[in-house]
């Protein structure tokens, strides 16, 4: 059994496990009827797949179909506690990659529940390999291998709308701009997967993940579009606010006022609307 190193006590963890760990003698049908799901794309994929009578609780990133807010939420996905997820009680758990901390997923292996990771990929390809992943997990890999060619069409459909792009606009991703610094999307990510579908170019390529630029580095990016999440609240940068700020003044972006905001699990899930996403996108860069 791997070692445990959590920071809740070794108590609290195995009051928790004996309660809701099932016995090892269930079948595996019976097993994955108590189904967890982590990551807002598997989620959607479950539905897609018409399986969400399976599902026992999700994710915070989980918010699509509306009906799964009413399921139990176990926490962030990449900040889960082993108490949150043995209390729903899963007999399997079906996870986008980069779930965590570690510690929990350790935890959760040493009980000898089933946690499956599906993987990441930011294109079409991706997307299909997860449904199939899925599919395998949930043992209905019929329906997912049906449901893999509804969505490569919709990607096909899609690829061939974006081939009207003559001249493609350079889109700069700000993932915050919190503290006054702009967090920005490079290259290896859901941001740069979603702007070269849609027909853009992403302004940054001179690294990979999220970092933080420099006013220099936004202005040499020289962005046409702003790209963004739809966040409500607090967490809204506000347009007049954003382009007022001195990485952003010279750019052509703030001269054009140019800004997108889409729904953010929409824009970057990777799942079953991704190639609605990208035409929507398409559209909103470069009109009907």
């Amino acid at each position: 059994m791997a070692q445990i190193r959590l920071a809740a006590s070794a108590a609290v963890l195995a009051a928790v496990t004996m309660s809701v760990v099932p016995s090892p003698l269930k079948s595996q049908a019976s097993a994955q009827d108590r189904v967890l799901s982590i990551g807002g794309s598997v989620t959607e994929i479950v539905y897609a797949l018409k399986q969400e009578h399976r599902l026992i609780a999700r994710d915070t990133t989980s918010s699509f179909p509306a009906e799964v807010m009413d399921l139990p939420d176990v926490g962030y996905m990449r900040a889960l506690s082993p108490e949150g997820v043995l209390s729903v009680g899963p007999n399997l758990i079906i996870s986008e990659d980069g779930a965590g901390p570690q510690e929990t997923i350790d935890a959760l292996e040493a009980v000898s529940i089933p946690f499956i990771t599906v993987p990441d990929g930011y294109s079409a390809e991706g997307v299909i390999e997860k449904i199939r992943v899925v599919g395998r997990a949930l043992d209905v890999d019929a329906a997912a291998a049906v449901l893999a060619d509804e969505i490569a069409n919709g990607f096909e459909q899609a690829a061939e709308n974006l081939k009207k792009v003559d001249d493609p606009k350079r889109v700069l991703f700000i993932l915050s701009t919190q503290g006054g610094r702009i967090l920005a999307s490079g290259t290896e990510t859901a941001a740069h997967g979603i702007i070269e579908m849609a027909g853009g170019i992403n302004a940054i390529t001179s690294f990979t993940g999220y970092k933080p630029l420099t006013d220099e580095a936004v202005a040499l990016a020289a962005p046409d579009v702003i790209l963004m999440m739809d966040r409500m609240g607090d967490h809204q940068t506000d347009t007049d606010e954003l382009f007022a700020m001195p990485a952003l003044v010279p750019t052509p972006a703030a001269r054009e006022k140019a800004i997108v905001r889409m729904n953010g699990l929409y824009l970057l899930g990777f799942g079953p609307r991704t190639a609605q996403a990208a035409l929507d996108l398409n559209t909103a860069l470069y009109g009907q």
